[in-house]
This record gives structure tokens, sequence and C-alpha cells, in this order.
């Protein structure tokens, strides 16, 4: 039986807590079915460290305890006043075609062309724009990106190999009905 070597933290040393994209999201809808719209409500409160993000933290293991606090606070910010919460599916940028309104969805909507433009040029994490992103699919009654998926996707947002703007972007452009596979002719 071979023994697991435990997680590795940014400092190259082993993490005592690991993170957990999946458990996070499990927390947060659970606070929906259970009708905890007090707790929600703390977690939209940005610039202040509730007990709330502090718990939402704790599923960020030793070393992206912020990311999730801020990924909580995106969550809410979405179901703020929903009864039935949305685990959401697909990327971000398969999320941004989604956007859109009588002018056209995705790359056809010049607004949801320019805030997808301005997430995937950001170096550092673009909180901002994707609390604007978030809250057009809110706006649009259109489901949000997967939030584990997201959330692993912003985990690797200043890896160079996981190239995660260029995927996103790549999702938002792709036409609809692609499959992704090269047509054969027949």
């Amino acid at each position: 039986m071979t023994e697991q070597s435990p997680p590795v933290g940014t400092e190259g040393k082993p993490s005592r807590f690991p993170h957990d994209s999946s458990a996070l999201t499990t927390w947060l809808t659970a606070l929906i079915h259970n009708r905890e719209y007090g707790t929600l409500a703390e977690l939209r409160r940005a610039r202040v460290r509730t007990n709330a993000h502090i718990r939402a933290g704790w599923y960020g293991g030793d070393d992206h305890r912020d990311l999730f606090e801020r990924m909580a606070f995106l969550f809410a910010i979405y179901h703020q006043g929903r009864s039935t919460p949305s685990y959401g599916h697909g990327s971000l940028g398969a999320a941004a075609r989604r956007i859109g309104d009588g002018t056209g969805l995705g790359p056809e909507n010049p607004g949801a062309q320019r805030l997808l433009d301005r997430v995937v040029a950001s170096r550092r994490i673009p909180w901002r724009h994707l609390q604007h992103a978030v809250t057009r699919l809110r706006s649009c009654e259109q489901p949000p990106p997967s939030w584990t998926d997201l959330t692993e996707d912003l985990i690797k947002w200043h890896d160079r190999k996981a190239r995660v703007a260029y995927r996103w972007s790549v999702e938002f452009h792709t036409p609809s009905g692609a499959t992704g596979k090269p047509r054969t002719n027949q």
C-alpha cells in the first residue's frame, strides 16, 4: 500500500488544510435550502469580514482562504432573493455567452463582449468584473457558471499552463452548436 503525500502549499511546504471547492458550493447551496438568508446577507457585505466569510474561508484551506471568501460573496450576490440555489454550469466564458438582450447574446452583444474583454485582460483576478458578470447573469435570468469550476479556475488564474483567461475567451466565442470536434466530409 502506498502512502499519499500531503498537498503542497504555495510556499513548497505541505499544506495542513487543502482547499475543497465542491464543499464550498455544497455549503453555500445548503444555506439556501435551509433558508439561512441572514448568513447569505452577511456574505454580501464585501468590506466587512463576518463569521460567514470566515466559515467560507475554511474551505479554502491554508492557501486560498481569501479567494473562497470572495467566491462566497459572488454566490450570495447572484442568489439574493432567490429561494432555489443554482449550482451553475460551464465556465465563465460559456456563461458570458448567455448575457444579452434584444441586440443579441454573448459575442453578438457589445456589452457582453466588453465585459468578457475586461475579465480576460486582467493580470490579477478581476473581482470587480466578475461581480459585474454575475450580476448581469442574474439580471438576464441566466444560470451562473459552475461555482465549483469557477473557484478552481480562479485558483489557477496565474498558472500560465492552465491558460484560464484564454480558455474562457475561446468558450465565449465558440459558435453555437459547435462540439469542438473537427467535421469530416462524408
